[in-house]
């Protein structure tokens, strides 16, 4: 069995919290929710949505490839925000990066992240077993195109109209 490996990238929450940027379990690399920061550790794109999940995305892609793996070998994205109003900015920078290998994903609406400023934090999970287990690791294309959900119609406050085939109650 591999030893495990862990990676600390020095940003300030990892030695207050206990935990590590990047963990390597064999053919299993798991990446701590990445933000939007900068080579100094500043948050960037203050109040962008955009520009800070573009930059949370690339902050992943360098984690991923100094691991050893590539986008390919990603399985699960887990994105967290702050404002799921903004959907299309987070997706679109999502989508820039993990296109042409979509990995399973969810996306959930928090309250605040552990910055003020942030508006996101992702993170990934990358499995590298594809040549032993025989599993594609080519994009899966849809066979129709995803169309967005829509809300249900709200039930309408009108009072409800009289069946004719009811009888009438006398008071």
């Amino acid at each position: 069995m591999s030893p495990i490996e862990r990676v600390a990238s020095n940003t300030p929450w990892e030695p207050i919290f206990g935990y590590v940027r990047k963990v390597r379990a064999g053919d299993w690399l798991a990446i701590s929710g990445t933000t939007a920061t900068d080579e100094r550790g500043l948050i960037i794109g203050g109040g962008q949505m955009y520009v800070q999940a573009r930059q949370a995305m690339t902050n992943l892609k360098h984690h991923i490839e100094t691991a050893g793996f590539s986008l390919a070998e990603v399985i699960r994205t887990r994105v967290f925000v702050t404002d799921i109003s903004r959907f299309a900015e987070v997706a679109r920078a999502h989508k820039e990066i993990f296109g042409e290998h979509p990995p399973a994903s969810t996306l959930v609406e928090v309250r605040r992240l552990v910055h003020p400023d942030m508006l996101i934090e992702v993170e990934v999970d990358a499995f590298r077993g594809a040549d032993a287990g025989g599993v594609a690791t080519s994009a899966v294309k849809p066979k129709r195109p995803v169309m967005p959900v829509k809300p249900a119609p709200k039930p309408s406050r009108a009072p409800a109209k009289a069946n004719p085939s009811t009888p009438k109650r006398r008071k």
